[in-house]
């Protein structure tokens, strides 16, 4: 199948790949200021390579700079979680539909195993989410979409302030295996061709998501 692969090669890169690691599953907080003075120090690197690894997250949209307060790792909110996944329903069924007319024979059996391999965690009730690339069920089914402008949309724009939120708002509890399920009929409707139905069932999905993730929020927040 076709990788969207990042590999680094750089000083900076490699900087900029653990940053944004560490921000996506927490290591760095949502919402903590970035010094580039202790960053250097935490990553062995100069102040030049963090500032330019800063400047990359931005277009990320985890980081963003405010006016005398300097470089902070976004905020997770109810009000940023609503605007996030109003664009992510949209993109990602359509890459669902795109995907039902373009992944391959082999492209769609790998999905269905990497849901094979997904069920253990499930049984046993552990948090379900993903790790980056091409083990993501999400990351696979965008590739397969095979539109280079969508996949860059959702790779290069959205994409890692969406694991933001699913990494460190992981879902749990019964939400597990619900999930779990979802992804086998969306897996189904893409294996049988059924463009429209993939759709559908990626975007109810992904707003079933959105409403665990709110609920997660509001309890934290009261």
């Amino acid at each position: 199948m076709t990788r969207y692969s990042q590999t680094p090669v750089t000083t900076a890169d490699k900087t900029f790949y653990q940053l944004r690691q560490d921000i996506v599953e927490g290591v760095i907080a949502a919402g903590a200021k970035l010094s580039e003075t202790e960053l250097s120090t935490t990553y062995g690197v100069s102040r030049a390579v963090i500032r330019e690894a800063i400047n990359r997250l931005e277009s990320c949209h985890i980081v963003e700079r405010r006016a005398n307060v300097g470089a902070r790792v976004v905020a997770l909110s109810e009000e940023g979680l609503l605007a996030l996944y109003e664009i992510r329903e949209s993109l990602e069924g359509m890459a669902a539909r795109l995907a039902a007319k373009n992944m391959s024979d082999e492209e769609v059996a790998e999905l269905e195993a990497l849901l094979v391999s997904h069920f253990q965690d499930v049984k046993q009730g552990e948090s379900y989410y993903q790790e980056a690339g091409d083990v993501d069920f999400h990351y696979r089914i965008i590739l397969g979409s095979k539109n280079k402008h969508l996949i860059s949309m959702l790779f290069d724009g959205i994409y890692h302030l969406v694991r933001m939120y699913r990494v460190q708002l992981g879902m749990a509890g019964p939400r597990v295996t619900t999930a779990y399920d979802e992804h086998r009929h969306i897996v189904q409707a893409i294996a049988n061709r059924d463009q429209e139905l993939a759709e559908m069932l990626m975007r109810r999905h992904i707003t079933y998501s959105r409403n665990n993730i709110r609920n997660k929020l509001s309890s934290i927040q009261s």
